[in-house]
């Protein structure tokens, strides 16, 4: 299905960051100029977010923190240098330097931000985990980068770490969030009271490692993407020219501080970029989020597809009472956003969502669609400036450039900032990545005629049904255009004939039931959308679709329960949000 690309009129483009003038002349100097750097060539990510906007800008807010009982507490940038140094001081008091690995694990809670820029500010290595994976994922990847110390809460740690903790050698230290502690830890509360607020931020080379973001390949085992501080310039210009952050914005990033999005977006570029996040405590709630947008005033919003088509699964009606003047900039992340979702978010909010286009192993936002540029619907956008992105064919350890309209694998030119510089302790698992001079992401996609990208589905998701090469987006895009689907997942199955057939599986919108009738109807739409060599044979009803813990549909584990393969390890293998 081709929707009309919504052009932006000149008013919108003329207050764009991202011009024509920097797209054709920009270099990494000109992103490493929007650091203030450290003397002797040095630097620090948790300098450039929050100590160098003192002392002129200490006593603007940085962070307002929505508590989901409704509880609301803010920080200035003052108030985050202070809180960071103590953090800072309560490690190195307990003998944690230069180079250890400090993982944290808890939801949105202000001490996880504190958390996170105190380790980078000692000069140590942090490390996400998101809250909601259980025991077994959590050891395993801190066993891999050898944990020396976890920040965590008493509910999370007695159900999900005490059980095997003695047993992790490396790790040495264990804080515990709030006035108490079970045995062997320490309540961070009162070691922060003792800590001095005053801390000499570690100067580190600029290809220190920073952080390790951890995410899943297809043997289910974690890979742990190695970032290092250089990073930071590409966290800058980011958010600068791909999600219009600016000085004082009111900025929203829902993804959970887990996930590489929830670092990279959710804590770092937007306090580089000196603008007030908003950190919500809650799960999503419709109310609660369009409260949020009206009353916070929020300017720019980053989120993610489940989350939106959650808001259009409750109707345009829903939006009505609420006032989004302020908002500015909407953008996606996650998995590719439906072209539908983006024509429904400029009829509700007068404004498309942007989608782009990133990777744990990228570290920052690679294909964007900016807020100068008409958005075609489905497309993740153009490369941003610096980045050289093309399709490519592999080919016994080389690979062949391909033409406009032709799938192949979205390849990127290494050497921007942000770019992993390692997988931990796998090195030919690496250097497998890269081949002919390219970075190899492992998803397929298709230039246009306009240089733009579009996501056709990760290699191993891809259909081949009677010579047809078809990508579930594509299918899964076409299938919620009907009125009746919120959700839709597909998969390919074996056939004697056609190789494999294209079956689909959908969930329904309020006020609809599955019926033959209905189904016919869907099918009829695919049909009519895609013509009927890529539409599906049949359409499945589902009060639910099996997703990982950050919202993506796991088509592999549809798959395993319709061949009757083992789950166990399928079940693991998509848990990261990028």
């Amino acid at each position: 299905m081709a929707f009309e690309t919504i052009t932006k009129a000149p008013s919108v483009r003329a207050h764009a960051a991202l011009t024509d003038e920097i797209r054709e002349n920009f270099t990494w100097e000109d992103a490493r100029a929007m650091l203030d750097g450290l003397p002797g060539g040095k630097l620090n990510i948790a300098h450039e977010a929050l100590d160098r906007h003192l002392p002129d800008h200490g006593g603007q807010t940085a962070l307002i923190w929505l508590g989901k009982d409704g509880a609301r507490r803010e920080f200035t940038y003052a108030d985050l240098v202070a809180e960071t140094a103590r953090f800072a001081n309560v490690l190195h008091a307990n003998g944690l330097n230069m180079g250890s690995r400090v993982y944290g694990l808890m939801g949105r809670e202000p001490e996880l931000y504190i958390a996170t820029l105190g380790t980078l500010k000692a000069g140590c290595v942090f490390s996400p985990l998101f809250s909601a994976f259980g025991p077994e994922p959590i050891r395993t990847r801190m066993e891999i980068a050898d944990a020396n110390a976890l920040v965590t809460t008493a509910s999370l740690y007695k159900r999900k770490v005490k059980a095997w903790a003695d047993e992790l050698p490396s790790l040495k230290l264990i804080l515990i969030v709030g006035d108490e502690a079970p045995e062997g830890c320490v309540a961070l509360s009162p070691a922060m009271a003792e800590a001095s607020p005053e801390f000499d931020t570690v100067p580190m080379d600029p290809e220190d490692t920073s952080l390790i973001h951890f995410t899943s390949g297809t043997t289910g085992k974690p890979k742990g993407a190695v970032h290092v501080h250089a990073a930071v310039a590409y966290h800058a210009m980011t958010g600068r020219y791909a999600l219009e952050m600016r000085p004082e914005t009111v900025f929203w990033c829902t993804a959970d501080p887990g996930w590489v999005t929830g670092t990279s977006y959710g804590i770092i570029a937007p306090l580089v970029n000196r603008t007030t996040m908003i950190v919500d405590e809650a799960e999503f709630d419709l109310d609660r989020w369009y409260g949020i947008l009206q009353d916070e005033a929020v300017a720019v919003w980053y989120t993610a597809p489940t989350a939106i088509r959650m808001l259009m699964r409750s109707g345009k009606d829903a939006a009505q009472p609420y006032d989004f003047s302020a908002l500015r900039f909407m953008a996606s992340v996650g998995e590719p956003l439906n072209p539908e979702a983006v024509v429904w978010g400029n009829e509700v909010f007068g404004q498309p969502f942007h989608d782009n286009w990133w990777q744990t192993e990228t570290g920052g936002i690679v294909i964007a669609n900016t807020l100068a540029m008409d958005v075609k619907p489905g497309s993740m956008g153009k490369p941003l400036p610096g980045q050289v992105a093309t399709i490519v064919e592999r080919d016994d350890g080389s690979v062949r450039e391909l033409g406009p309209g032709e799938i192949g694998e979205l390849a990127l030119r290494p050497g921007w900032p942000s770019m992993m510089r390692a997988y931990l302790h796998e090195e030919a698992r690496y250097y497998k990545a890269f081949a002919g001079g390219w970075y190899l992401t492992g998803d397929l996609a298709m230039q246009d005629g306009d240089g733009y990208f579009w996501f056709v589905g990760r290699a191993d998701d891809l259909i081949k049904t009677s010579g047809h090469l078809i990508g579930p987006f594509e299918v899964e895009s076409a299938l919620i255009e009907h009125e009746a689907v919120a959700e839709a997942g597909v998969i390919g199955l074996p056939d004697e004939t056609a190789g494999e057939v294209v079956r689909a599986y959908v969930c329904l919108n309020p006020g609809f039931e599955p019926s033959e009738d209905l189904e016919k109807s869907i099918r009829g739409l695919a049909r009519k959308k895609l013509g009927p060599a890529v539409a599906p044979r049949e359409v499945l009803f589902r009060e639910s679709l099996p997703k990982t813990r950050s919202g993506k549909i796991m088509r592999r584990l549809l798959k395993a329960r319709e061949l009757g393969l083992p789950e166990g390890d399928i079940s693991t293998l998509e848990t990261d949000e990028k």
